[in-house]
C-alpha cells in the first residue's frame, strides 16, 4: 500500500470529517488538514506515496497515476447485457446460478464482484478478498454507498461481502468444500496497456503471481471449479494447471479453469 495520508475535500461539512476520522482509527493512517493545499504539496510535506481523499458520500485514492474512485462501470452494462439474454464470460467460464456461493480472491474495482452477486441473488453468497487495505476501503465504501443505478444492481452492490485479506491467508482459513467456486483475476503478467482506466489501481495493486500452493488451497475450498483470468496466450494457465476455457476470437483475455 505503500505510505499513506488521509485528508478530505477543501470545504468539508462535519459527516466528511466524522467519516474522515472514523477510517483513520480504522486503517491506522494519518488525518491530515487539507487546508487549501494540493495534493503534490501534501505528498512532500508528509512523505506520502497516496492520499486517501474522503469526499462527501464517496472515497478515492490519489496515487502517482491518477485518482482511483469506486464506480460500477462496466458491471452495469454486463448486467444489463445478461438480463436482455446475453451471455457474460466469466459467468460462462464460473458456471453460477442462484444460491452459488463465491470466494472472489481479487476485488480489485469491484465490477467481477457485482456480477457475481446479480446471479447469485439473495440466497447466494459472493465474499471478495481484497489485500491492499486501501482499494478495500474505497471499493467497500462504494459498494455499500453508491445510489446512482438500477435497484438491481445496487441490490447486488449490496450482498458482496468485503473482507481486506491476502488470499492465501484466508483460504487457509476456509473449510474443505466451503464454496461452490473460487476466482481469481491476479494483475496480468503482461499488462494491457490499453486499459488506461486501471491506472490508477496499478501502484497498489499485489503484484504478486500465484503459486501452485494457492491453487492447491483453493482447488480443497472449492467444492465445483477454481477459475483464473488472465491475458490470452499467458503461460500462467499452463504454470498453475489451468485448462483454458473458449473465448471471444479476438479478445486479449481468456480464462482457465480447473474442475474438480
Amino acid at each position: 500500500m505503500g505510505n499513506f495520508i488521509i485528508t478530505t475535500i477543501r470545504k468539508p461539512d462535519s459527516a466528511t470529517e466524522i467519516l474522515a476520522e472514523e477510517i483513520s482509527k480504522n486503517l491506522g493512517g494519518q488525518l491530515i488538514e487539507r487546508k487549501d493545499l494540493s495534493f503534490d504539496t501534501l505528498k512532500k510535506i508528509h512523505g506520502a506515496e497516496n492520499i486517501l481523499l474522503v469526499k462527501k458520500n464517496s472515497l478515492s485514492v490519489i496515487t502517482a497515476e491518477g485518482e482511483l474512485f469506486f464506480h460500477p462501470n462496466t458491471a452495469h452494462l454486463r448486467i444489463k447485457n445478461l438480463r436482455g439474454g446475453e451471455g457474460d464470460r466469466l459467468i460462462d467460464a464460473l458456471k453460477i446460478s442462484e444460491g452459488s456461493k463465491v470466494l472472489d480472491c481479487t476485488l480489485g474495482l469491484g465490477s467481477d464482484a457485482i456480477v457475481e452477486s446479480f446471479i447469485v441473488g439473495t440466497s447466494g453468497k459472493v465474499v471478495a478478498l481484497e489485500v491492499n487495505p486501501l482499494i478495500a476501503e474505497v471499493v467497500g465504501y462504494g459498494l455499500k454507498n453508491f445510489s446512482e443505478d438500477s435497484p438491481h444492481i445496487l441490490e447486488a452492490m449490496r450482498r458482496v461481502e468485503v473482507i481486506n485479506a491476502d488470499c492465501k491467508e484466508y483460504l487457509k482459513t476456509c473449510a474443505d468444500d466451503s464454496f461452490d467456486v473460487v476466482y481469481f483475476d491476479p494483475m496480468f503478467r503482461r499488462p494491457i496497456q490499453k486499459s488506461s482506466g486501471l491506472n490508477p489501481i496499478r501502484p497498489l495493486a499485489d503484484a504478486r503471481p500465484l503459486t501452485a500452493e494457492i491453487i492447491c488451497e483453493a482447488c480443497r475450498v472449492a467444492k465445483f471449479r477454481v477459475v483464473m483470468k488472465e491475458h490470452s496466450g499467458s503461460t500462467e494457465f499452463e504454470r498453475l494447471g489451468f485448462k483454458v476455457a473458449g473465448g471471444g476470437k479476438y479478445s486479449s483475455i481468456s480464462f482457465g479453469v480447473i474442475e474438480k
